[in-house]
């Protein structure tokens, strides 16, 4: 361990901290998760893939043993050890697991006064917008706050090509540990390297076939955008964020999931989506859970990154809400079971679905269920809500959604938060769709919630429902779409056209274009609309284009 002599200011010191593991380096090909959480680390910016925690000091810890915790936690688990080396500008092939390595250790002294959890958030927020090297670069940041030279608060950022939520929570538990001064058994769970070699052997190659097959089943005729009317615009991710803490939404959980004998998550994930529903007026939700893989045998204390959605298609038209919980938890186990992947495929998939169906899937609906991350005794030990329920503004997180559900806890005190996009829920409407969940599970606690055509919902939540100008709005398909924004589109992909209609005929969407001075043919066009598709939510491309002086008309597709 040694001190930084450069680069460091008055407020902290830098301390560097080797390890080295008994276990000898390794390599493989990269695990079906990593190589996802690479292509989004690529896409995206670093504070939106970047992850933070903090982790709390067991009481008496000293700094010696504090590091002596970090640098055990590095020797334990290969994956702290993995790099994936190339090219900064190209996708790795390659995970390498080093034997010894070095990491640093940010030590700053609270001033007298300060919140450690704001100058911790500060330190966090300042490190997930940085992106990692993942060639070379120990896959967490720490900073070590301390009062006195004594420690009281860890702040954590996290590169997500290594870790997951749930990862990361098991890391935290084994902190709590070490640096108590407790020993910890030999880890059990495979390495990622391991993981690797299950995946690319035959029965895991079958996994990722039957997997790519239920996507396909799901984009090729379900909604693409669940939020489809008049409110709906461009998809800014910077989304306000209501935390929610309620003890009797815990006890209302427990009694529902007892009386219907379905799991926590299925009622939660039931009520969420029938709420979704109501609000989008239409059926069928299309939604992505996330931390889905941990289903998978023998990897609930893996520690790694298994994070890939699960894709889920709940139809919410059904007589009453123990039906919809039922089949909820049939379709959560088919979309877990299913979500172990290849990313390039499947994004090849929603293209090839994309130019298919003229309409891109978008994630309008996203549920991430991190209440296994958070350690029982650390949940125990928060303090209850001051009133009932708690509900909490925090700062907009960036969130490349329209509604995300994150459950943080449900035993004793049921936590989540709610990201929305203003033109889905603004602030009064998403606290009404959070007391309207509470409301839900409370009833389903004790009786049968009739859904159908008598649903209490509307009654229950008093949240808008989609509004759709039927002069602008036809179903196509599944899909409802906006023929304004459809024009908008053709503009967006032919700026050169002198004049372009978009129109709805014997059911068929119709685009009669003037090219002006670019020659222009059915083909052309299309592929221009489909490459300006992204983002255009509640448009799709037309089904035929009209084009004047003979140059004639052409169909690439029937979507009736």
């Amino acid at each position: 361990m040694s001190a930084a002599p450069a680069g460091n200011t008055p407020e902290h010191t830098t301390l560097t901290l080797h390890y080295r593991s008994t276990a000898p380096e390794a390599e493989g090909p990269l695990t079906l998760g990593q190589d996802n959480m690479i292509r989004c680390l690529r896409h995206d910016e670093p504070s939106h893939m970047n992850k933070q925690a903090t982790w709390s000091v067991p009481p008496g810890a000293e700094l010696p043993a504090c590091l002596d915790a970090l640098r055990t936690l590095a020797e334990r688990h290969a994956a702290l050890r993995t790099v994936f080396p190339g090219p900064a500008d190209r996708h790795p092939e390659r995970q390498r697991v080093r034997a010894a390595g070095e990491f640093t250790v940010r030590v700053i002294p609270l001033a007298d006064g300060e919140d450690p959890a704001a100058r911790a958030e500060a330190y966090c927020w300042d490190g997930r917008r940085q992106a990692f090297d993942l060639a070379a670069e120990f896959p967490l940041r720490f900073a070590l706050l301390t009062r006195d030279d004594a420690p009281v608060l860890l702040a954590v950022v996290i590169c997500h090509a290594q870790l997951d939520g749930v990862a990361t929570g098991l890391l935290f538990q084994e902190w709590l540990t070490l640096a108590a001064g407790g020993t910890l058994p030999p880890p059990t769970a495979p390495t990622p390297v391991e993981v690797a070699e299950q995946e690319q052997s035959a029965s895991g190659q079958r996994r990722t076939k039957a997997a790519l097959r239920h996507w396909e089943h799901i984009l090729a005729d379900r909604p693409t955008s669940v939020f489809a009317d008049d409110r709906i615009g461009p998809n800014d991710t910077l989304l306000p964020t209501l935390g929610v803490r309620s003890t009797a939404g815990a006890a209302a959980l427990e009694r529902a999931a007892a009386r219907t004998g379905a799991s926590n998550s299925a009622v939660l994930l039931a009520c969420y989506a029938v709420l979704a529903a109501h609000r989008a007026a239409r059926s069928t939700v299309v939604m992505a859970a996330l931390s889905a893989n941990r289903h998978r045998p023998g990897l609930a204390d893996h520690i790694g990154t298994l994070a890939q959605d699960a894709l889920l298609a709940v139809d919410t038209d059904c007589p009453d809400l123990d039906t919809l919980i039922a089949r909820t938890q049939a379709h959560a186990l088919s979309g877990y079971w299913h979500a172990t992947f290849d990313a390039e495929r499947i994004w090849q998939l929603i293209e090839d679905v994309a130019v298919r169906r003229g309409a891109r899937f978008a994630r309008h609906v996203v549920v991430n269920d991190l209440s296994a991350t958070v350690p029982a005794e650390i949940a125990a030990a928060r303090p209850l809500p001051p009133t009932e329920p708690d509900l909490a503004w925090y700062p907009a997180e960036p969130t490349p959604t329209r509604l995300m559900l994150n459950i943080w806890r449900t035993a004793g005190c049921l936590e989540f938060t709610l990201h929305t996009h203003p033109d889905v829920l603004d602030r009064e409407e998403t606290e009404l769709f959070a007391h309207a969940l509470l409301r839900l599970l409370d009833l389903a606690g004790t009786r049968n919630v009739t859904l159908g055509p008598d649903s209490e919902i509307a009654p229950l939540s008093g949240l808008p429902t989609a509004r759709r100008d039927k002069a602008r709005w036809q179903q196509v398909g599944t899909n409802w779409i906006d023929l304004d924004a459809v024009a908008d589109l053709l503009r967006t992909a032919l700026p050169t056209a002198r004049d372009i209609e978009v129109t709805w005929e014997n059911d068929e969407l119709i685009a009669t274009i003037d090219p002006g001075p670019t020659p222009l043919t059915p083909t052309r066009a299309h592929t221009a609309v489909m490459a300006a598709l992204p983002g255009h939510d509640t448009a799709m491309a037309p089904q035929r284009y009209v084009l004047p002086h003979g140059t004639g008309t052409g169909r690439d597709r029937d979507l009736r």
